[in-house]
Protein backbone atom coordinates (compact mmCIF):
# COMPACT_ATOMS: atom_id res chain seq x y z
CA UNK A 1 0.00 0.00 0.00
CA UNK A 2 2.99 2.31 0.23
CA UNK A 3 3.08 2.67 -3.53
CA UNK A 4 -0.40 4.17 -3.56
CA UNK A 5 0.87 7.07 -1.46
CA UNK A 6 3.54 7.82 -4.05
CA UNK A 7 1.01 7.72 -6.86
CA UNK A 8 -1.21 10.20 -5.03
CA UNK A 9 1.72 12.53 -4.32
CA UNK A 10 2.92 12.38 -7.93
CA UNK A 11 -0.54 13.06 -9.30
CA UNK A 12 -0.99 15.99 -6.90
CA UNK A 13 2.21 17.56 -8.24
CA UNK A 14 1.05 16.92 -11.78
CA UNK A 15 -2.24 18.68 -11.02
CA UNK A 16 -0.40 21.68 -9.58
CA UNK A 17 1.90 21.67 -12.61
CA UNK A 18 -0.98 21.74 -15.08
CA UNK A 19 -2.69 24.53 -13.15
CA UNK A 20 0.48 26.61 -13.26
CA UNK A 21 1.17 25.91 -16.94
CA UNK A 22 -2.29 27.18 -17.90
CA UNK A 23 -1.26 30.62 -16.65
CA UNK A 24 2.51 30.72 -17.31
CA UNK A 25 3.96 30.82 -20.81
CA UNK A 26 7.26 32.15 -22.05
CA UNK A 27 8.13 34.01 -25.21
CA UNK A 28 11.45 34.93 -26.77
CA UNK A 29 11.48 38.34 -24.99
CA UNK A 30 10.54 36.84 -21.62
CA UNK A 31 11.21 33.07 -21.55
CA UNK A 32 9.93 30.63 -18.95
CA UNK A 33 12.38 29.56 -16.23
CA UNK A 34 11.37 25.96 -15.60
CA UNK A 35 12.75 24.03 -12.63
CA UNK A 36 12.85 20.31 -12.00
CA UNK A 37 14.24 18.68 -8.90
CA UNK A 38 14.83 14.98 -8.58
CA UNK A 39 16.00 13.11 -5.53
CA UNK A 40 19.65 13.68 -6.49
CA UNK A 41 19.86 16.65 -8.85
CA UNK A 42 18.35 20.04 -9.68
CA UNK A 43 17.74 21.17 -13.26
CA UNK A 44 16.69 24.56 -14.66
CA UNK A 45 16.17 25.84 -18.16
CA UNK A 46 14.95 28.92 -20.00
CA UNK A 47 12.32 27.98 -22.56
CA UNK A 48 10.82 30.15 -25.31
CA UNK A 49 7.43 28.51 -25.74
CA UNK A 50 6.55 30.41 -28.91
CA UNK A 51 9.55 29.00 -30.82
CA UNK A 52 9.82 25.75 -28.80
CA UNK A 53 13.50 26.34 -28.02
CA UNK A 54 15.64 26.11 -24.91
CA UNK A 55 17.73 29.28 -24.64
CA UNK A 56 19.89 28.30 -21.65
CA UNK A 57 20.07 25.48 -19.15
CA UNK A 58 21.99 24.44 -16.06
CA UNK A 59 21.97 21.46 -13.73
CA UNK A 60 23.98 20.02 -10.90
CA UNK A 61 25.54 17.65 -13.46
CA UNK A 62 27.34 20.53 -15.26
CA UNK A 63 31.02 21.07 -14.60
CA UNK A 64 30.51 24.85 -14.21
CA UNK A 65 27.87 24.24 -11.55
CA UNK A 66 30.06 21.74 -9.71
CA UNK A 67 32.85 24.33 -9.61
CA UNK A 68 30.38 26.91 -8.28
CA UNK A 69 29.19 24.44 -5.61
CA UNK A 70 32.78 23.95 -4.47
CA UNK A 71 33.29 27.73 -4.36
CA UNK A 72 30.10 28.29 -2.35
CA UNK A 73 30.93 25.39 -0.01
CA UNK A 74 34.32 26.95 0.78
CA UNK A 75 32.66 30.31 1.46
CA UNK A 76 30.21 28.77 3.91
CA UNK A 77 32.78 26.54 5.56
CA UNK A 78 31.21 23.27 4.43
CA UNK A 79 33.52 20.36 3.63
CA UNK A 80 31.77 19.24 0.45
CA UNK A 81 28.74 20.40 -1.44
CA UNK A 82 26.22 17.69 -2.20
CA UNK A 83 24.35 17.86 -5.50
CA UNK A 84 21.06 17.49 -3.62
CA UNK A 85 21.56 20.41 -1.24
CA UNK A 86 20.21 23.93 -1.13
CA UNK A 87 23.76 25.10 -1.77
CA UNK A 88 23.80 23.19 -5.06
CA UNK A 89 20.48 24.75 -6.08
CA UNK A 90 21.96 28.21 -5.42
CA UNK A 91 24.88 27.31 -7.68
CA UNK A 92 22.49 26.24 -10.46
CA UNK A 93 20.67 29.59 -10.15
CA UNK A 94 23.91 31.57 -10.37
CA UNK A 95 25.21 29.66 -13.41
CA UNK A 96 21.83 29.85 -15.16
CA UNK A 97 21.69 33.62 -14.63
CA UNK A 98 25.18 34.00 -16.10
CA UNK A 99 24.24 31.87 -19.11
CA UNK A 100 21.03 33.84 -19.62
CA UNK A 101 23.04 37.08 -19.69
CA UNK A 102 25.20 35.53 -22.42
CA UNK A 103 21.99 34.72 -24.32
CA UNK A 104 20.88 38.37 -23.79
CA UNK A 105 17.93 37.45 -21.58
CA UNK A 106 17.24 39.53 -18.47
CA UNK A 107 13.52 39.07 -17.78
CA UNK A 108 11.92 35.67 -17.25
CA UNK A 109 8.66 34.10 -16.11
CA UNK A 110 9.12 31.69 -13.21
CA UNK A 111 7.63 28.19 -13.49
CA UNK A 112 8.10 26.11 -10.36
CA UNK A 113 6.75 23.07 -12.22
CA UNK A 114 4.33 22.00 -9.49
CA UNK A 115 6.96 21.94 -6.74
CA UNK A 116 6.35 23.89 -3.56
CA UNK A 117 8.26 27.17 -3.28
CA UNK A 118 10.56 26.12 -0.45
CA UNK A 119 14.03 24.64 -0.07
CA UNK A 120 15.88 24.04 -3.32
CA UNK A 121 13.28 25.74 -5.53
CA UNK A 122 13.37 28.93 -3.45
CA UNK A 123 17.18 28.88 -3.23
CA UNK A 124 17.51 28.57 -7.00
CA UNK A 125 15.05 31.41 -7.63
CA UNK A 126 16.68 33.72 -5.07
CA UNK A 127 20.18 33.06 -6.44
CA UNK A 128 19.00 33.75 -9.98
CA UNK A 129 17.42 37.03 -8.84
CA UNK A 130 20.58 38.06 -7.00
CA UNK A 131 22.63 37.31 -10.11
CA UNK A 132 20.55 39.63 -12.26
CA UNK A 133 17.49 37.82 -13.58
CA UNK A 134 14.21 39.69 -13.17
CA UNK A 135 10.98 37.78 -12.55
Amino acid sequence: MATQGKKVAASAREKRKLKIRKKVTGCSERPRLSIFRSAKHTYAQLIADDSHKTLASASTLDKDVQAEIAKLAKGEGAKTGSSKSVLAARAVGIVLANRSKAAKVEKVVFDRNGFLYTGRVKALADAARESGLVF
